[in-house]
């Protein structure tokens, strides 16, 4: 009988071991695997390695934004087969992940099929087809340049990066969650400018404050839009790493029948469906939590994208509803962020500077390593092409030492001593072609060694200069935001608005209807400043002209940080007013839906105000050019189009009950510039033309019309020529109006720009329908006003949001004007 088969060899072996230390020794073993492995994202490149890994193998596949799309299966079966030690679930769960819009701010997988919904999953890998996002290529250029450690897969067979290059702050732009043992992480998504803004100031400025980087970054910008209200709880969060705010939806109310109010929900807070907030909304309404809701429909699909309609009962207030339903359903829900990163291999709750700073010392990383890869490269190949230049020179004697060698080897030996050369350089040689020896080769070689020379020293400057290395770092961000980055999507609100403070309970449900005065400013933001809140009056408050005035208006974020006064219109909370667009309409808006002013001081600030297209549905290409007051019949007001036409129109022509309504038939290509009120007939129109011609005639010139009319010809244009702007001057104050005129380029409005301020009684009238006079005189390059203003106390807007000196009042009507220090983009 063999030993192997034998009962002492075939028995069984039973150590005893103490069981709590085995279960905290496989617990900790556990934990530590979630923790590092799986949970966590790097604070680098913002992946958890199941993202890593399949974003690297993508790369690796070839699966270029520019090919077609393969199936999600058998990248699901590349990564789990090389790279990924876990089931095929949990890796087509994350790659849809990473390409579902509505969960990451700037997806890096571009699906193809149904990869699910807020309310749905996804088809099966079989059925979908993936392949990289062009933001993709950002996380994973220069892989083959030696910029990360590369270490092995799970079972030594295949090398995987550690981390990912990530050109772009990945982990500040799409966020991250997960839950590992005794730890969670819960980050919010950023706008990719606002993100890059920050890091290229840290880059310059390493000492930057966090007040500094919120400038930039003033908050999250989610992939659904929505409102953020309250900021106290993001600045606790980039200060600390832990806070809380509130999202909630875009809602504005509607007439969804002739007689019956709704409200329009068009975006929701982050991560919450359409079919989850019709349930919730069942469930309370079931429960008498909310009442006055008739219904609620979804009108949603890939054409107009999100549309919830809620029909509110007929005695019912909208606005009350709209409380209620904020506080009994996810319109309005909170998110709390933790921002738990793996730093150094150890987790950390890290602030927005902290964020950032880990993010740029990882790209100055991967810049040096890849210059310092680059230098080796290109000195390698500027010796061997040195050492062919050397050989063409002599070819004849290089070919005797050829001939005349018994082997290779002697051949490399002799190269190497006759000529003075490395043996790379000898081997090179060895290896040349015959029709490299011609004349215009050696031109060549020539051409790319000078090439080779520049590009080494410049590498070399690079990894000499620690300021040097980081401008590279910040012109690559940049690069990245031009190519990557859109528009903000969410909109930060400091102070909470009318709609919060009926839903708080401290305040009744029947908001007070007092007289308010709503504004909009020249960069599109409208809100209101009501009587109980402050006795401030448009016009009061003022700077003397050339000054630079306190921010009277403030959007939220990164840049706009200054405003002026476009139009005003009295109101009544309970009231609406008139859009007045430059498609010859009038859209209706309830003043309830319109932002409150939050004053401090004597001055307001539009910490609360929106823009209007967030308010209002507007067609392609149209804007909101005035206010109009609905509280009076007898109202007059003048329009004038971009073709040279004027008309007057009274407010009792106003439809009572219309959404929107015209006030003007246009001709084909014309658009309404101006709107303003018109009712004393000693008044004064002016009109200003982008050829640089003033016309300005009584308004009794201009009778009223209806709706339907097509107003009279205000002023004679020249060929090619349009109107730039509209003005009614009261003739009580034509000797204090002012005329602003901006002149430059009109293919570069923005650059080299010449404004000029004149009293608008230098100006002589005329009669309506003529030429008018020159109002400015175009230097040398100028040929076009591209801004033209007429009214009290002129203010001024960069196209930065920054306030604007003018220059101080030229009494000649033809000057020139000066050179501005920033470009002008709006007055009011």
């Amino acid at each position: 009988m063999s030993a192997a088969s034998s009962p002492a060899a075939s028995k069984e072996t039973i150590v005893d071991i103490d069981v709590s230390s085995e279960m905290q020794t496989s617990f900790l073993e556990y934990a530590y695997s979630v923790i590092y492995a799986r949970a966590l994202p790097d604070a680098r490149d913002g992946l958890k390695p199941v993202q890593r890994r399949i974003l690297f193998q993508m790369d690796q596949m070839g699966l270029r934004p520019e090919r077609g799309h393969v199936k999600s299966a058998r990248v699901v079966g590349e990564v789990m087969g090389k790279l990924h030690p876990h089931g095929d679930a949990a890796i087509y769960d994350t790659l849809v992940r990473m390409a579902q819009p509505f969960s990451l701010r700037l997806p890096l997988v571009d699906g193809h099929g149904n990869f699910g919904s807020l309310d749905n999953g996804p088809a099966a890998p079989r059925y979908t087809e993936a392949r990289l996002a062009p933001a993709a290529l950002a996380m994973t250029e220069s892989l083959d340049e030696d910029v990360v450690d590369f270490v092995p897969n799970y079972d030594n067979q295949y090398l995987q990066p550690q981390v990912l290059p990530s050109a772009l702050p990945n982990l500040l732009v799409n966020g991250a969650s997960g839950i590992a043992v005794g730890m969670a992480t819960n980050m919010a998504p950023h706008n990719l400018g606002e993100v890059v803004a920050a890091a290229r100031h840290l880059i310059e400025h390493p000492d930057a404050t966090l007040d500094d980087l919120m400038t930039f970054v003033p908050g999250p910008d989610l992939p659904s839009g929505g409102k953020i209200v309250g900021l106290q709880g993001i600045r606790d969060a980039y200060e600390t790493g832990r806070g809380t705010f509130r999202t909630r939806a875009t809602v504005r109310i509607e007439n969804v029948t002739a007689r019956k109010k709704g409200i329009i929900v068009t975006e929701l807070p982050y991560l919450v469906g359409p079919e989850r907030v019709i349930d919730r909304i069942k469930d309370a309404v079931e429960k008498k939590k909310v009442t006055g809701i008739s219904g609620v429909t979804d009108l949603t699909d890939r054409h107009h994208g999100l549309r919830l309609v809620i029909e509110v009962k007929n005695s019912f207030n909208p606005e009350a509803v709209l409380a209620q339903l904020y506080r009994a359903t996810p319109l309005e829900d909170s998110f709390g962020i933790n921002n738990v990163a793996l730093v150094d291999g150890k987790p950390r709750t890290l602030g927005l500077k902290e964020l950032l700073e880990v993010y740029v010392e990882h790209r100055l990383t991967v810049v040096r390593r890849r210059s310092e890869h680059r230098l080796a490269k290109k000195s390698e190949r500027l010796h061997l092409i040195e050492g062919l230049l050397i050989a063409i020179a002599d070819i004849d004697e290089v070919i005797q030492v050829i001939r005349t060698s018994e082997t290779s080897t002697e051949a490399r030996e002799r190269l190497m001593v006759v000529f003075d050369l490395s043996e790379p350089q000898a081997e090179y040689i060895l290896e040349l072609r015959l029709r490299r020896l011609t004349k215009f080769s050696r031109i060549e070689l020539q051409g790319q060694a000078d090439e080779l020379a520049a590009e080494i020293s410049e590498l070399q400057e690079i990894l000499g200069s620690e300021r040097q290395l980081r401008q590279v770092v910040s012109d690559e961000l940049a690069s990245v935001s031009l190519r990557y980055s859109t528009p903000r999507r969410t909109v930060l609100l400091e102070s909470e608005g009318a709609g919060a403070q009926v839903a708080a309970p401290d305040v009744p449900l029947q908001v007070p209807d007092v007289p308010t005065t709503v504004t909009l400013s020249t960069t599109g933001l409208i809100a209101r400043l009501d009587a109980a809140d402050s006795g401030f009056a448009p016009g009061e408050d003022q700077l003397p002209l050339g000054e630079e005035a306190p921010p009277l208006l403030s959007r939220s974020g990164p840049r706009v940080t200054h405003d002026a006064i476009a139009s005003v219109a009295p109101a009544r909370t309970h009231g609406d007013v008139g859009l007045a667009t430059s498609h010859g309409r009038v859209v209706r808006l309830n003043v309830l839906d319109v932002p409150a002013l939050a004053v401090t001081g004597s001055a307001p600030s539009l910490a609360g105000g929106a823009p209007v297209s967030e308010l209002v549905s507007l067609e392609a290409g149209e804007r909101v050019i005035g206010l109009a007051s609905l509280e009076r019949d007898d109202a007059i007001w003048a329009l004038a189009t971009s073709q040279g036409r004027v008309k007057r129109l009274r407010a009792s022509e106003f439809p009572k009950a219309a959404d929107s309504f015209d006030i003007m038939s246009l001709d084909a290509g014309d658009t309404v510039v101006g709107f303003a009120p018109a009712e004393q007939d000693s008044a004064r129109i002016v009109l200003i033309t982008d050829d640089a011609q003033l016309l300005h005639f009584p308004v009794e010139a201009v009778r009223p019309q209806g709706r339907g009319a097509t107003g009279v010809v205000g002023i004679k244009l020249a060929p090619d020529a349009r109107v730039l702007a509209l003005g009614v001057i009261a003739s009580e104050e034509v000797a204090a109006a002012s005329v602003v005129t901006v002149a430059a380029a009109s293919e570069a409005p923005l650059i080299d720009q010449y404004a000029k301020v004149t009293p608008l009684d230098r100006y002589p009238g005329k009669g309506r329908a003529t030429m008018g006079v020159r109002a400015h005189r175009m230097r040398a390059g100028h040929n076009a006003l591209v801004r033209a203003w007429v009214g009290l106390d002129p203010r001024a807007v960069g196209d930065a949001g920054q306030p604007v000196a003018l220059p101080e009042p030229d009494e000649r009507r033809d000057g020139s004007g000066q050179a501005l220090s920033y470009p002008l983009s709006s007055i009011g």
